[in-house]
């Protein structure tokens, strides 16, 4: 069956590059205590900082991991996650289509985006499952409430075990979100403990998604301060930028405070959904994703990807593409899970979305042949420029001019070799002309 085209490893352009320089000093603020408006003399002040080492690489690691598996019913799922810009690659995630024994009927997915270190989203990915089933909440006769309260349970279960082994093994200071969702064969359990998040697609709409829990949103800000904290520049305690967390344990050390109630709290929230035969499909992903897209964006782009490529990784990897063209600078992770009602492959959308990708090429001819005419050198920023300023139809929703970005570079790539092959050509004909 034909697809559509494979997301390509081409290195990023410079112009790339100089956006993510640019892009750094809006965010400098949250990682060395600055502001965002500084004074003549001050972004060279904080560039000169070296008392804490650059949270981003030179250039970006491009390669992707990626996996894909199913269920008996018909649940399929892909993985792909990608370290980006950042010096350290800190997501984890752990995807069970189907659990033992008794719940071959279930199935868990979960991200972890760790932050400060790798200890912690590792160990939860490994482990925090284990901790949930031992409640004995999930059972196969399925009571929702227990099933919410074991997941619940699990959660500080865990955060409470490696609160010890982190004191015994000296482990470092690392903390990490959890998004998550549990499949039984009548609901959708979803779990989010931090800013990663969860959605569900339902007939073509978002139809549910998590809450971020963030420091500045009025019930953690108010738990922070009870627990003798503040809010200082959207964090806690001008640090932490989520208010919920597994680990992060020098934020849990109030003794006169119970485990919900410390200044970052491990505990979840845990809701239910039917399941129905309109269910489409669900996405988790790190707030590596969340900060490039929109909820709806990501929803209407998966949904037109799936009516021309039936390969989930395949998707998930244009994604990451997607929010790295759109300035993501984060570790990216996401979870593609699909059901029986996803959207399918259709004729008509491959057909579209090969004229699509024809006009994309004779468009990125044209805007060279022009450059060329004015004697400009072939600038890929230009073009691409160019192309956004146009209006395009049926350009893949959600996504627009930015999801074909590898197209467009393709394209670039193959008529400015056209081009150059043609200019030895033409002196040799000025020279004819010349005698």
């Amino acid at each position: 069956m034909r697809t559509a085209r494979r997301a390509s490893n081409v290195e990023v352009p410079s112009f790339l590059r100089q956006l993510v320089k640019e892009t750094e000093k809006m965010v400098t603020f949250f990682f060395k205590g600055g502001s965002r408006e500084t004074g003549p003399g001050e972004e060279d002040d904080l560039d000169e900082d070296d008392s804490m080492p650059s949270p981003y690489l030179e250039r970006p690691i491009l390669e992707k991991h990626v996996s894909e598996g199913g269920s008996h019913l018909g649940v399929n799922y892909a993985v792909a996650s990608m370290q980006g810009w950042r010096a350290q690659m800190e997501d984890a995630h752990t995807c069970m289509p189907q659990l033992r024994g008794e719940l071959t009927d279930w199935g868990y997915f979960a991200v972890f985006d760790g932050h400060a270190g790798t200890t912690v989203a590792q160990y939860c990915a490994r482990n925090l499952l284990d901790h949930v089933m031992a409640t004995g909440g999930i059972t196969a006769n399925e009571d929702p409430e227990q099933v919410k309260e074991g997941i619940r349970e699990g959660f500080l279960d865990i955060d409470r075990h490696m609160h010890k082994l982190a004191r015994q093994d000296n482990w470092d200071r690392s903390g990490s979100t959890a998004a998550a969702v549990m499949i039984s064969p009548r609901h959708i359990y979803f779990i989010n403990c931090g800013d990663s998040r969860t959605l569900l697609c339902h007939n073509g709409q978002v139809v549910f998604y998590t809450e971020d829990h963030k420091p500045f949103n009025p019930r953690e800000k108010e738990r922070i301060q009870n627990a003798g904290g503040s809010v200082t520049l959207q964090r806690v305690n001008g640090s932490l930028a989520v208010s919920r967390a597994l680990g992060d344990f020098d934020f849990k050390e109030v003794d006169w405070r119970p485990q919900t109630e410390q200044l970052v709290s491990p505990e979840p929230e845990v809701y239910e959904l039917e399941r129905t035969p309109e269910d489409e499909f669900l996405i988790l992903a790190c707030d590596g994703v969340w900060d490039a897209i929109g909820n709806e964006e990501l929803c209407a782009f998966v949904r037109s990807r799936l009516q021309v490529c039936d390969d989930l990784r395949e998707i998930c990897t244009q994604v990451i593409d997607l929010c790295l063209y759109k300035g993501s600078l984060d570790n990216i992770s996401i979870i593609l899970v699909c059901f029986p009602g996803a959207p399918q492959v259709s004729q008509e959308a491959l057909q579209q979305e090969a004229e699509l990708e024809q006009q994309i090429d004779m468009k990125v001819e044209e805007i060279l042949q022009m450059m060329r005419s004015r004697e400009e050198d072939p600038d890929l920023l230009y073009v691409i420029k160019f192309l956004a300023a146009e209006e395009m139809p049926g350009l893949p929703p959600g996504g627009g001019i930015t999801s074909k970005r590898d197209c467009i570079i393709s394209a670039y790539q193959k008529h400015v070799m056209a081009l150059r092959s043609q200019e030895p050509m033409d002196i040799e004909g000025s020279e004819e002309d010349s005698n």
